[in-house]
């Protein structure tokens, strides 16, 4: 029986397993991706997941990475990889220690820092790219891409055997490009992130909103989160074909 009540929504051939109640919990899993945005209380349907993406460090979004790489290691699975910011890692590293002598066995672990603009492959043909947010110190979000190669307009007509003998002479005939699939805000206050092109085009985005009444957009701002009137300006200027808010609270309608 799963140890969590996890939501699950499907967008097209991706599916979102999670759970967002602000101050309790945040854990978005994509196991499609093979990533765990925040790891919450490390609920047992994400163990399997080879990677977790941590924006910050507040309870209820890292709670659970210490018992997430615990579980994996009893399990017989191959270490876990958290990537999260790189001030981060020290203190994490000192908990996986402490709690490597409370339960009387070494936890081993994968943790990566890393600063706005990193990137992190997940997979051959797929990556995370970390991005500032304004929240916590060295909060960031991310932004998973697929890498693919795009053949170039001059060769578009060619027939395949065409197109074979070209690779055999070395003729560069394709270009990379990126496919950014779904981007990660965390907790964060408004941020114009339709500067990030990445973000911007993201087929999904997962946004946070924490403030919804009309008389708390101070508290938005004292907290750093975003209210709903800042969350609809944000929305108006990207592109992103799928919206999913997370980081609600008990009292939102």
């Amino acid at each position: 029986m799963p140890s969590h009540n996890l939501a699950r929504i499907q967008i097209e051939d991706l599916d979102l397993l999670g759970y967002s109640i602000a101050g309790e919990e945040t854990v978005i899993a994509m196991p499609q991706l093979d990533v765990c945005f925040d790891i919450g209380k490390a609920p047992d349907q994400v163990i399997a997941i080879n990677t977790v993406l941590l924006t910050h460090g507040h309870m209820d979004h890292s709670a659970g990475f210490a018992y997430y790489l615990s579980n994996r290691n009893f399990s017989g699975m191959s270490p876990g990889t958290i990537v999260a910011p790189a001030n981060l890692i020290v203190p994490m590293r000192e908990i996986i220690t402490s709690w490597g002598y409370l339960d009387g066995n070494k936890i081993p672990a994968n943790l990566v820092g890393v600063r706005p603009g990193d990137e992190h492959q997940i997979k051959p043909n797929l990556f995370a790219r970390a991005f500032p947010t304004k929240h916590s110190a060295g909060s960031v979000g991310f932004t998973v891409l697929e890498k693919r190669r795009k053949l170039k307009p001059e060769y578009l007509q060619l027939t395949g055997p065409q197109i074979v003998e070209l690779k055999k002479q070395g003729v560069q005939i394709d270009n990379p490009i990126e496919i950014p699939i779904v981007s990660y805000l965390g907790d964060t206050q408004y941020v114009d992130f339709s500067q990030l092109d990445y973000v911007k085009s993201s087929k999904i985005l997962i946004a946070e909103c924490t403030f919804y009444e009309l008389d708390h957009e101070g508290r938005a701002q004292a907290g750093r989160h975003m209210h709903i009137k800042e969350l609809a300006d944000l929305l108006a200027a990207l592109q992103n074909e799928h919206i999913v808010i997370t980081h609600t609270t008990q009292r939102t309608p």
